[in-house]
Formats: C-alpha cells, structure tokens, sequence
C-alpha cells in the first residue's frame, strides 16, 4: 500500500517534538534505519550483556533483584523470567486509559531513546515496537501510577507487556487482548532478552510523549489567545498604541515583541491607528504582550529540554558495547520532564487567566464602552428576556478557576517509595498530566473566548461604530471562519455543541493565526 504520508526514520538523526506530533496522528509512518552499521551497534549491546552472563558478571536487573532488591542475587537460570516478572507485578495502573495519540506517542518516544544504542536491547525488540506502530497496536496503558523515577515503570510495563502479547491493546477501535490481535495479523510475540524488560520500562518516555505533544498544544494557543485579544481590543475600542514598534523596541524580549507585532498587525495599527476614550487600556488588553510573551520566550528552552530527553538514553543501567562498560546511574529520573510541564501549565493557565479578564470587560456594560450588556445580540423588544453570553462567562470563569488551581508544582510533591530506594523522585509524569489538563482548560477558555470576542466586534459593525474595511485580512478571515460555523446568539441557546465543537477546532488547530 503506498502512502504519501512523509516516513520518520528511527536512529537516523536526531528526532523532533513535530516529529513525535506527526506519528501521534497518524500524519507520518515509522521505520527503523536500516543501514548495517546501525543495526550491529545496536546488537552489539545486546551481545555484551550476553558475553556478561556467560562470564558470571553481576548486571543490576538482569542478575539482581529491582529497586531494592538490588542485592538479591538472581541464579543464572532463572535470569530469563526476571524481565517477565517485571511487567506483570508492575501491571497495577489505575485512572483514565491514555487515549491513541498519547499512546502513539509513548510507543514512538520510548523507540527513539532505545534507538540511542546504549540500552542493551537486540535488534527484534526495536522491530516488534515498530511494528506496534505501523499496525496502530496501542497498549491500553493507564494514565497513573508512576513517579517519574525510577522512570514510567508501570506504565510502560503496558507496552513491555504487548509486545510479548500479553495483557489488552486498542485495535481498530476497540480493545481486544494483545495475543488475539497479534494472531490475526501473524505477529508473533518477542521474548523479552535479560535487559529488556528494564530497558523498555526503566525510563521517561511517558512524561516526554506527553510533553511533546503539550508543547504543540501550548504553541498554538499563544497565537490563538494573541488573535483573541486583538478582537477584544477592537471590540473595547481600545488604543493600538499600546502595542506600538517604537514602545516594544525599549523592552526587547523577543517572544513578548512577537505577540505585540501580531495584535499590531491584526489592529492594523500603522494604516488604521484606533484610539481610547481612555488613555491607558485596562491591563489585560495593554498588558496581553507581556502576559502571553513571558510563556511565548520560555517556549524555545521547552523545546530545548524535550528533545534533549526525547533523543537521550534514559534507562539504568546504560550499557555501552562498544567500549564493554556497564553504567549504573540514574538518567531514568524525570527531573527536567517535570520543570519545563511545571513551568509551561503556570504559562498556559496564565493565558485561561488573561482570557477570562478580557471576557469580563466585554461582558459588563460598565466596561464595554457601549456594547450591550452580556453581550446580546437580541432586539431592544426582546433584550428583558435574553441574556446572551452571562452563562458562558460564569464556564470561563469556572474553567480558569480550575486551570489556576492545578498549577501547584507537581515536581516538589517528592515522595519516598520502595522501601527509601527511591527516596527522591521528579513526579515528571504527574506534571505533565496536570499540563495537558490546563491546555484543555485553556482551550475550553479559548472556544468561549474566540465566539465571544467575535460576537462583541460584529456586534460594533452593526452599530456603525466600526468599519469592516478598517480591519485587517488576519481579524476578517478569523471572523469570516467563526461565523461560518456560529450564528450571533440574538435568541438565548444552548450553546455546549458549538463550544464543544470550536474546542475540538482548537485542538485541531484549525483556525488560522500567524
């Protein structure tokens, strides 16, 4: 069958967050680099932990115990079950099922850290995770249950168990065991090798799967709330001036001076500057570049961070074949996972904050400057009985309120675990869990927001206070693309379809930016 989807090679060079974004929807196809060189280094290791037991070396999880157990000796015949007995006791997740972008994600970032060469794995275990991936065969792994250190275990033993067909995978839509789905397709299940169960479990794989997909997700909602407060600024009539070249040229952070030129450009501020009744706009229209721009800046060093993880080898021990070492150390531990999602959820919830202010001053006719109140669009006859966006206003309040609330570190919440072995842990994946759930606040905030702030510039044109011509090509196409899809509430609906509906766009990331 050919494709004109675009191939991502596997331990061919370096891979990116996009990289990570694209197979998590099916945008790309996965392969592994074929060239002989890369295959016998990867098998080299393989063989070094071979030539080990054969020899009687002590190998931490392959002739000794886990975690604590460290110093039980395991006989060398029963080495071979140890990795099996690894999935299964850590086979004890629990809370919401990661859904199949995720777990694609998981499945292509922890094939690129094996894929590194340092981690003892044959050849066949790099094939059989591929295969999961080019036949969509995704472990139902749950979402908790790991602290970040000593890596994801437990739910990466998912996907240590479906590869040797053992526990449940989503397939073609729906769950079925991992056994029966790799019969039908004439798969046949590895046996995990002395390493490989560690080397698949042992790392941070799920926090830096999740933290790329954040970082796409955070990306977009930079430019979406920029485009937001462009509306709103045009809606409050508010003074392009505060964004002006000149002003941001004497404070010169580049991610802030990218969110001013963008609402400069969207004001059409050089061809049609608007001016205030007041002097100083409110702050969360004067101050947005700021607000978003401080998360805007931080957005290069999360890039920086994630795939330095995401092309690491971060399992323990590491094992170096061709220079014979093995190298107990602790690069499982997810500790700048979980700065960057501790940092970018306090970034994003900050964006939910600045949006549910914006929305206060468009809904309050004390400070709409003349737009009705709630924003209604219904006739002066029937303005008594319709209450336009008050209901909508209280969700984004709501939303923000419980956006703010998960910003608490998670990385600080450190707990001592297995028997004080791991006595620090980086609590990565908790982090980034909280992330993903503020971007959905966020864009909850976001889908009101954008029909909202619409609604209030459409309700100006119909008041003769605003020319469509005035506007810049960006703001119309905005315009034109919400109203394509959302009808001005003159009369009081439920609205939770068309929200649902516009968040859904958000995460697609329909509407056009910058």
């Amino acid at each position: 069958m050919t494709t004109n989807k675009p191939n991502i090679t596997f331990g061919q060079q370096p891979l990116t967050i996009q990289d990570i974004n694209q197979l998590a929807q099916r945008n790309a196809t996965a392969s592994l680099n074929c060239d002989p060189q890369f295959k016998a280094r990867i098998e080299q290791g393989a063989d070094f932990i071979k030539t080990l037991l054969r020899e009687d070396g002590v190998i931490y999880g392959v002739t000794t115990g886990y975690g604590d157990s460290v110093t039980t000796q395991v006989p060398l015949a029963n080495v071979p079950e140890l990795p099996l007995h690894l999935t299964r006791f850590h086979g004890c997740g629990l809370g919401n099922i990661f859904n199949a972008q995720q777990t694609r994600a998981i499945l292509a970032t922890r094939l690129a850290s094996l894929c590194q060469g340092y981690s003892g794995v044959s050849w066949q275990l790099l094939e059989q995770l591929n295969r999961l991936l080019e036949h969509d065969i995704l472990p139902r792994i749950p979402e908790e249950g790991s602290v970040g250190a000593s890596g994801d275990l437990t739910p990466l033993s998912y996907v240590a168990a479906a590869l040797i067909g053992e526990r449940d995978v989503m397939f073609d839509g729906a769950i079925k065991p991992a056994q029966e789905v790799f019969q039908d397709l004439g798969i046949e299940p590895i046996r995990l090798q002395p390493k490989e169960g560690l080397a698949v479990m042992n790392g941070t794989a799920v926090m830096t799967a999740l933290a790329c997909l954040a970082y796409s997700r955070a990306e977009y909602l930079i430019q979406l709330c920029s485009r937001i407060t462009s509306l709103c600024s045009i809606a409050l009539q508010g003074n392009s001036a505060h964004f002006d070249d000149i002003l941001f040229s004497v404070k010169p952070h580049p991610g802030q001076n990218q969110v001013a030129a963008w609402i400069r450009d969207d004001l059409n501020h050089h061809k049609h500057p608007r001016n205030s009744e007041r002097l100083q706009d409110r702050y969360s229209i004067r101050c947005a570049p700021h607000i978003i721009g401080a998360l805007n800046d931080a957005m290069p060093w999360f890039k920086q961070v994630i795939e330095t993880e995401l092309n690491s080898a971060n399992d323990n021990p590491i094992i170096d074949g061709e220079g014979q070492h093995v190298l107990h150390g602790g690069h499982f531990y997810g500790g700048h996972i979980a700065m960057v999602m501790d940092t970018m959820k306090t970034g994003v919830a900050n964006l939910a904050d600045l949006m549910d202010r914006q929305m206060a001053l468009l809904m309050d006719n004390k400070f709409n400057h003349g737009l009705p109140n709630n924003l209604s669009a219904a006739t002066e006859d029937r303005k008594p009985l319709n209450h336009g966006f008050k209901a909508v206003q209280i969700g984004i309040s709501a939303w923000t309120a419980e956006a703010l609330k998960v910003t608490m570190p998670a990385s600080v919440f450190s707990r001592s675990t297995e028997c004080h072995n791991q006595d620090k842990v980086s609590m990565g994946t908790i982090a980034a869990r909280d992330c993903l759930r503020i971007l959905e606040l966020t864009e909850q905030v976001a889908a009101a927001s954008l029909m909202a702030a619409s609604q209030a510039v459409q309700l100006r044109i119909r008041q003769d206070q605003l020319q469509e011509s005035s506007l810049s090509e960006n703001v119309l196409q905005t315009l034109q693309e919400v109203f394509e899809r959302f009808e001005l509430v003159s009369e009081d609906r439920p609205l939770e379809n068309e929200l649902r509906q516009f968040v859904a766009l958000i995460q697609d990331q329909h509407w056009s930016t910058y």
